[in-house]
């Protein structure tokens, strides 16, 4: 009687078991050869029977089949008599039945066939099996039982249309009913309706021919793309293009070819694989889209499936694009994302014979040649054990150890299976050995396909190992099928012999497999080898500081009273009493109760003061002193900004002293490069605008941390704001958002010359304002204009210039307006000497110095030189550029007999105080940022100054005593001055000030910027936020990681870039270098009649490598010459190669700062020295590296060059090639078209570039007669795919498109992994930022990256 049973697992083999007659059987077959076979077998088992039976008894009598089957009063026919019958009926062969014996019962299966009787060739079915679900129906007790429910179930298979069911026994009859029905409306509901054809021969066929025909139409469809794929790229004929098409298709045709060498390839899809990043920002995929994107890329040759799980992981249609290019297997891409040629595979050919075919052998099942090369050789060349390592990568949770040749019963189960399975199949089995055995596939889609078939350890107790086998199936989805034929297996089969049952799943599943092969996750770390972390978005971690901590306003605290104390006992002091005796007679201290009443009652307020009112030094202590005296000492912290880092300094000094206490302690100063303060004890920190905003910038990234950031800070306190630089507006726009968060926050706006009233309505929205006037105090200062310095000095100029205008000298008369003219518009050098003397002479044995102001570094220097022949003089410089310690020596007295004459910019105009000055020389100029649209470069250009800071140097000879200031200008051109200066935000590029709005957490930056007390224009805005994107700077409207950096470092956005670059690659110094050369100007000069010589002298350092190669190589040559000469022999050198000493010097301190700066970012370590951190430093003589790094830091400014048709000459040696022209060669950029190389250049006369460069990169471009380009640096496709513009592909198998113009003709597959690798480097920025002290020159993102560039891909 049929029973329930459940799985289990033996070590029985399985049989194909003959009809017998015990069984019930009467339907003969033939002739009754058999049955008298079966008679002599049953006579021959007697014995044995009762053999085991106890002496003295009779042995027990063999239960009656019909009894067993039917009952003891069922008298019709039994289920394998009808299926014999039905079998005889339709002219097929006799059924036979496979048996096996498992823990929860027998289980038994009908195998049918027939034989063509024309052609004699026999059809088998695969066994007809319920599915697996089905298992513990399908056990029975008895074999005679299994056998039974076997032939029932077969006859539901070809009969379940009939009433068959009504002349089986009762409870066969309720199976039929109940649970086959039950099986049939499931298969039918999943398209299997097949399954119970009457005839299932030709049901068997038919579904064949289906599965063929998919297959087919599947070749077909794939064929006709790889067809239209190569009429795209051979540009079909001329005469069916149009012009535009044809000018495209020649362009194609001229692109550079892109190739990339196999060990490179799978170095960097190792790197793409294992290092995920696929819509790191967590973006959810359009519903919308979802559908057009799947079939838009199934058009493409793209399976439904895979499409679909690339959605998963992906933000958009075009990173979808790019995860199917990376991950799809090669043998399984559309052809139009392969390269002409492409052969599938890589040679692993060694030389040793045995391991290449071992190799061979294991990779046929589908496995990458490398994962089978590295596995065999970790098991010391064994192939059986390398199988079960590859398998078990295949799937990791089943246990297939192979086998134990020890293990006696398996290896007896397996030969005997493997005599079952000749018999069964044929010639389509076949053994290579006695633990490996093939079987080859039946029906069409299968017809080359084999499974290979390796015994496990303990089989069939454990799953054997698989193979596979197929020149037509892709590799990864015969791993997919293997991979679920296994879990099959192991869920199902295991305790009994298997094979056949492995063979009939895969006939019957593999199409299905074909056309819907699953994930490619779960199959690709046995495709590419290396493990393939999970794709899922990757969220990254931001980039935050500790938090400070919140301040509590309590009264009497003990760090407080201490405070008070120390401050009360220190009032006595007579070092005090004599300077709070100065302090008092400040015109400051008459408004003391004042500023504290109206500090203590708003929220801000605006203090304006003359010149010498004290208002910088006084206003802060007022403050501290009135919170110490109300025992608020302990939450004081107030942090005053300035606009100048020598104000910064001057300043803590200053008060310091005031304050009888060193600076570092009570009081402090933080500037770029250079700290001094106590956290906890520092009250008062006097600090450059731009430290204040960088400690907003990487409070932690978002709106809310910036309030966090000031979450310490009692008072802030903004001085000199009418000069309105980009970093005050910036920094008025913060604090006005965070007040409202911070009410017990307090903000002093302080200027000598404010306008009060605009700073008052800009704050009056959120906050009550209120408003302090000091007087200033300032002794009597004489103008003297230009007409009288002339006439004072007598000075008659040698050389006539282009000078002032007629409406400048309208007034004076003839001798001294020509003497004017002939000034000229530019700096007179020797008529400011002349100047120095007059006064000198005036003063006499007087004391007091002169302050000369000018508008640069360079105007300083030739002062400095002009001045020195007088003999009682002592020359300081004083600029932004000197080191602290520099800056500080303008404030010491001049030695005995001297007189001090300080030649300064801007810097001295507010904020610091030199004692002694008694006279000022005001050039009248001042160079104000600005951008040239040109060159694309921000630039210091030099204009005439504002009358509000003519009015500020004029006061600075009028704070100790009485005195002049000569100004080098006449009275009607400081009419025409404006003013004030107009806001830098309104006239220079706002790269830099969006790169820190973001950094801070905004997230509409254009939408902040409005807020600003005087808006820019909102294209300026949107260009700037384009440039950022374009830069690599902005991406998906978030900072990258280069981003954050750049917000941090005081420079031009691509020096910034060049230099974290550098830092990144081990390039540093020559990085650094660059950047200051760029920021200063070329160190080589070009006089008018020595052009020529100045040209080769330039060219001799570095020939063809470009100008800037050139510059950093003369620059190090002038380093080693310095270290070892004296200063004449250094002059000498310099006048030989024709390069300036002082343009070296000052790119020489200009690397100074740029070094401390990236000291402040992180960047680099505090201690940094190149002999310390040699591994910043170990590729600084990789021109091709640096060449590259500078094209990525000025992209997009580049250039398309365009080689002529090649020639060829005959030699002794043979046909050469011949370099081609200067002339011949052309430039091509995105704006302007064709550019020409300026003649200045260096590769001006160049025939070929170093390192097959391809692309030349350029710093400025002008407009003359024709667009010329300048500071010119050549380079390789591969800098322009990981350092250009984004990587978009040609779905027409032409190639890539980078930045929207420029085309490489290459394998799809190299931009999307290098458009990958270039979001790794931007991950390996991340975690520097995360950890400074990271050291990543080596990291193998990096490396990989510094391959490409150098070989320009290829393997070396």
């Amino acid at each position: 009687m049929p029973k329930n049973g459940g799985g289990g697992s033996s070590s029985k083999k399985p049989d194909q078991v003959q009809n017998d007659d015990n069984d019930g059987s009467n339907v003969v077959f033939g002739d009754d050869k058999s049955k008298k076979r079966n008679k002599k077998a049953s006579n021959s088992t007697a014995p044995q029977n009762n053999a085991i039976c106890p002496p003295g008894q009779e042995a027990p009598k063999r239960p009656d089949t019909r009894a067993l089957i039917g009952g003891a009063s069922w008298t019709g026919k039994l289920p394998v008599n009808l299926l014999s019958e039905h079998c005889q009926k339709q002219k097929w062969g006799k059924p036979d039945y496979t048996m096996s014996k498992t823990s929860g019962g027998f289980l038994s299966s009908v195998v049918l066939k027939t034989t063509d009787p024309k052609t004699k060739e026999t059809v088998t079915l695969p066994p007809l099996v319920l599915p697996p679900n089905y298992k513990a129906v399908a056990a029975q007790s008895t074999a005679v039982e299994a056998r039974h429910f076997a032939a029932t179930y077969a006859l539901f298979r070809v009969c379940s249309m009939r009433n068959i069911h009504m002349m089986l026994p009762p409870d066969y009859r309720d199976l039929w009913k109940n649970e086959f029905e039950t099986s049939k409306k499931e298969d039918v509901k999943a398209g299997r309706a097949w399954m119970y054809e009457a005839d299932p021969f030709a049901a068997r066929q038919s579904q064949d021919e289906v599965q063929a025909q998919k297959l087919r139409k599947r070749a077909e469809e794939e064929k006709k793309r790889s067809q239209d794929t190569k009429v795209n790229i051979k540009f079909a004929s001329g005469s069916t293009l149009s012009t535009s098409d044809r000018n495209l298709a020649k362009v194609w045709t001229q692109a550079p070819n892109l190739e990339m060498g196999k060990r490179n390839r799978t170095q960097v899809e190792d790197l793409v694989r294992q290092n995920p990043v696929w819509n790191s920002h967590g973006i959810d995929f359009p519903d919308s889209l979802y559908h057009q994107t799947v079939n838009e890329l199934m058009n493409l040759g793209f399976r439904a499936s895979h499409v679909e799980e690339a959605i998963t992981y992906c933000k958009d249609r075009e990173e979808v694009l790019e995860w199917l290019l990376i991950h799809v297997p090669e043998d399984d891409l559309p052809h139009w994302s392969l390269p002409e040629g492409y052969t599938a595979g890589i040679s692993m050919a060694s030389g040793d014979v045995k391991r290449d075919a071992a190799i061979a052998r294991l990779s046929e099942a589908g496995y990458s040649i490398e994962l089978c090369a590295r596995k065999f050789d970790e098991r010391d060349g064994d192939e059986e054990y390398a199988a079960e390592a590859l398998q078990s990568i295949l799937i990791p949770n089943i246990d297939v150890s192979v086998m134990n040749l020890t293990n006696d019963r398996s290896t007896e189960i397996w030969k005997e299976e493997q005599e079952t399975l000749s018999a069964i199949f044929g010639h389509r089995w076949k053994t290579t050995s006695a633990n490996v055995c093939a079987i080859s596939l039946e029906a069409e889609p299968l017809a080359a396909c084999t499974l290979r078939v390796r015994r496990s350890m303990s089989y069939p107790q454990r799953v054997p190992i698989l193979g596979i086998i197929s020149g037509n199936i892709p590799a990864y989805i015969r791993l997919s099928a293997a991979r679920q034929l296994l879990m099959y297996a192991d869920s199902n089969l295991l305790g009994e012999a298997m094979i056949f049952n492995l063979v009939d799943w895969l006939e019957n599943e593999l199409s299905r497999v074909i056309e819907n092969p699953g994930k490619l996750r779960d199959v690709s770390t046995a495709i590419t080898g290396p493990s393939l972390t999970d794709s899922m978005p990757v969220t990254k971690q931001a980039y935050a500081k500790p938090r400070p901590v919140s301040i509590i306003w309590q009264s009497g605290t003990p760090e407080s009273l201490e405070l008070y104390n120390r401050w009360r006992s220190r009032q006595d002091t007579p070092k005090q009493q004599k300077m709070l005796a100065q302090r008092q007679t400040l015109p400051a201290w008459k408004q003391r109760e004042a500023i504290i009443h109206a500090v203590n009652q708003n929220q801000v307020t605006i203090i304006s003061g003359e010149t010498g009112s004290g208002k910088s030094t006084q206003a802060v202590q007022f403050i501290l002193d009135d919170l110490i005296q109300r025992e608020l000492g302990s939450s004081a912290n107030l942090i005053c900004t300035q606009p100048r880092r020598i104000s910064a300094l001057g300043l803590a000094d200053r008060v310091g002293d005031e304050r009888c206490t060193i600076v570092g302690d009570e009081i402090g100063y933080a500037i770029r490069g250079e700290s001094k303060n106590r956290p906890g004890r520092t009250m008062i920190t006097f600090v450059t605008t731009g430290i204040l905003l960088r400690r907003l910038q990487t409070s932690g990234g978002h709106t809310e941390d910036v309030v966090g950031a000031l979450a310490d800070v009692s008072h802030v306190v903004i001085d000199e704001v009418h000069e309105r630089s980009l970093d005050t507006d910036f920094l008025l726009v913060l604090l006005r958002d965070v007040l409202p968060k911070r009410r017990d926050l307090k903000v002093v706006l302080m200027s000598a010359t404010l306008d009060a009233a605009v700073f008052e309505d800009y704050f009056n929205q959120s906050s009550s304002v209120g408003k302090v006037n000091i007087e200033g105090r300032t002794y009597p200062v004489e103008d003297v204009y230009l007409d009288n310095i002339v006439q004072l000095t007598a000075f008659v100029p040698l050389y006539q210039h282009q000078g002032y205008g007629m409406e400048d000298t309208q007034t004076q008369d003839h001798d001294v307006a020509k003497s004017i003219k002939n000034l000229g518009m530019g700096t007179n050098y020797d008529f400011i000497a002349s100047c120095v003397r007059y006064i000198d002479s005036q003063l006499g044995t007087e004391k007091g110095g002169i302050l000369i102001f000018l508008p640069g570094i360079v105007e300083i220097n030739r002062t400095l030189d002009a001045i020195r022949a007088i003999s009682n003089i002592y020359p300081l410089p004083l600029h932004a550029s000197l080191l602290p310690s520099e800056q500080r020596r303008v404030f010491a007295s001049p030695p005995g007999g001297k007189r001090k004459v300080i030649a300064a910019t801007n810097v001295a105009e507010t904020s610091i105080t030199i004692e002694d000055i008694v006279a000022v020389i005001d050039c009248g100029k001042v160079k104000e940022t600005s951008f040239d649209p040109q060159n694309n470069m921000v630039k210091l250009e030099e204009v005439w100054a504002s009358r509000a800071a003519c009015k500020q140097r004029r006061g600075r000879a009028g704070r100790v005593r009485a005195g002049k200031c000569y100004k080098l200008y006449t009275r009607n051109t400081e009419n025409r001055m404006v003013e004030r200066p107009e806001p830098e935000i309104k006239r220079v590029p706002l790269e830099q000030l969006c790169l820190s709005v973001k950094a801070t957490g905004v997230i509409d930056v254009p939408k902040f910027l409005e807020s600003a007390l005087t808006p820019p224009d909102t294209s300026a805005v949107g260009t700037a936020t384009e440039l950022l994107r374009r830069i690599g700077a902005l991406e998906n409207n978030e900072l990258t990681a280069l981003g954050r950096y750049l917000s941090m470092i005081p420079a031009d956005l691509r020096c910034g870039k060049l230099m974290v670059y550098g830092a990144t690659f081990g390039c540093f110094e020559s990085c650094l270098t660059v950047a200051a050369i760029l920021t200063v100007k070329s160190p080589f000069v070009s006089p008018q009649d020595k052009r020529a010589e100045s040209k080769a002298a330039r060219t001799s350092f570095t020939p063809n490598e470009g100008d800037l190669i050139c510059d950093l190589r003369a620059y190090n040559e002038w380093c080693s010459v310095k270290s070892r000469s004296n200063f004449r022999d250094i002059r000498l050198w310099c006048e030989q190669n024709f390069l300036s000493n002082q343009t070296l010097q000052n790119i020489s301190s200009n690397r100074i700062q740029y070094l401390s700066s990236l000291q402040d970012t992180g960047f680099l370590p505090p201690q940094y020295t190149p002999d310390t951190h040699i591994s910043l430093n170990t590729q600084n003589a990789n021109t091709a590296l640096i060449r590259a790094l500078i094209a990525g830091a000025f992209n997009p400014q580049l250039a398309r060059i365009e080689f002529p048709n090649r020639k060829f000459a005959p030699s002794v040696s043979g046909t050469i090639e011949l370099n081609p022209e200067a002339r011949t060669i052309k430039f091509f950029n995105q704006d302007n078209g064709r550019v020409f190389v300026h003649p200045s250049s260096t590769l001006f006369d160049a025939q070929g570039f170093v390192g097959s460069s391809v692309y030349m990169s350029y710093v400025n471009k002008m407009a003359t007669s024709k667009v010329f380009i300048r500071e010119l640096t050549p380079f390789n496709a591969y800098t322009l795919l990981l350092f250009g513009g984004p990587i978009t592909l040609d779905t027409l198998g032409r190639g890539l498109i980078v930045d929207g113009w420029l085309r490489l003709r290459g394998w799809a597959r190299i931009g999307v992994l290098v458009s990958r690798l270039r979001m790794m480097l931007d991950d390996v920025l991340a975690r520097k930022i995360e950890n400074p002290e990271l050291d990543v020159a080596e990291s193998e993102v990096v490396v990989a990256v510094r391959k490409l560039v150098e070989f320009d891909g290829m393997d070396r």
